[in-house]
């Protein structure tokens, strides 16, 4: 019987590579990764191939033939971006998800995952729920764009979903580090951001952006392809729409402490109030991913630093 082929869009990105690799290492399905401008990785089982997905032939010659499609492609960047060029997570995220959602459809693609955020999501002491975002509510300012692009696109997935055979996962995910993450002062999010100034320090002085009180749940890129894997063979409905997240949050101050004296460094901490920084508080509840497709996270914060240090360590130059 001939393999199923799973196409995963930004197979040579932070997710989409932890994605790439895990599938290319079954042997379970013929997988082709898509790769924009850098030079692409050597994954063993995956298949290359260069593609702009906000071009409209190119995301039909990467979707036609498709069972399954991972679409983990996109213009990401850290809290700086975030702030100070918040349109560049609007105009190319909504045209690339538009084009593929429209070419699984014509194609007849079996099953489409996507990920979407919990940038939606007003802060909260307690972890937020899926049905705890109304679409009346006002989305963090910082985060308007954004939040409401990925709401624009989890509703063009249930707009497909309820007019095709095409199953979609759509997942809103907390922060994600690990393996592949962008190791980029400029670039990075607060964790991956927060391992390299603590591993690469002359000073003896960390700068923090902001004042620390920040709150952020973060989640192991192992246990986002555990989900993805749980979603592809469980799913039956043809619109899912749940939270993935490790259920509670750290202020970014302790996960500072924490790395650091994982790191083994004699470190001292101070912070940068002026610095670009978004003052939120957010936790996911993900008692309906547990419930629908028996997923929970399994690797806790402290083991996650630890893992991503070994990683860092073996990794970066």
């Amino acid at each position: 019987m001939a393999k199923l082929k799973m196409v995963i869009c930004g197979a040579s990105g932070f997710i989409g590579r932890n994605i790439a690799g895990f599938f290319g290492s079954t042997g379970a399905y013929d997988v082709l990764g898509t790769y924009l401008k850098s030079s692409p990785p050597k994954i063993d089982g995956v298949s290359m191939i260069q593609a702009d997905l906000r071009r409209p032939e190119q995301v039909d010659e990467v979707i036609a033939g498709a069972d399954i499609v991972v679409q983990m492609a996109a213009t990401t960047s850290g809290a700086k971006d975030i702030v100070a060029r918040p349109y560049i997570h609007v105009t190319d995220n909504a045209v690339m998800n538009s084009l593929i959602f429209r070419a699984a459809y014509e194609h007849k693609v079996k099953h489409v995952v996507f990920p979407s955020c919990s940038i939606m999501y007003q802060p909260s002491d307690k972890p937020i729920k899926e049905s705890d975002f109304n679409p009346s509510d006002t989305i963090h300012e910082k985060y308007f764009g954004a939040g409401w692009t990925k709401v624009y696109l989890e509703n063009v997935a249930k707009f497909f979903a309820e007019r095709s055979e095409t199953k979609y996962t759509v997942f809103r995910h907390s922060n994600v580090y690990g393996p592949y993450d962008k190791y980029d002062l400029e670039k990075s999010h607060v964790f991956g951001a927060t391992i390299t100034k603590v591993m690469t320090n002359t000073s003896g002085v960390i700068t923090v952006w902001g004042t620390g009180e920040e709150e952020r749940d973060l989640l192991h890129a192992s246990d986002i392809v555990r989900f993805v894997d749980l979603a592809i063979q469980k799913q039956s409905a043809k619109y899912e729409l749940v939270n993935v997240g490790l259920g509670h949050s750290i202020s970014v101050a302790n996960l500072v402490k924490g790395i650091i004296a994982a790191s083994g460094r004699d470190l001292k901490i101070e912070f940068d109030p002026k610095g670009p920084t978004i003052k939120t508080k957010l936790a996911l509840d993900y008692s309906l991913a547990k419930s629908k497709f028996g997923w929970e996270p399994k690797i806790s914060l402290e083991e996650g630093i630890k893992l991503t240090l070994d990683w860092y360590k073996k990794n970066i130059k």
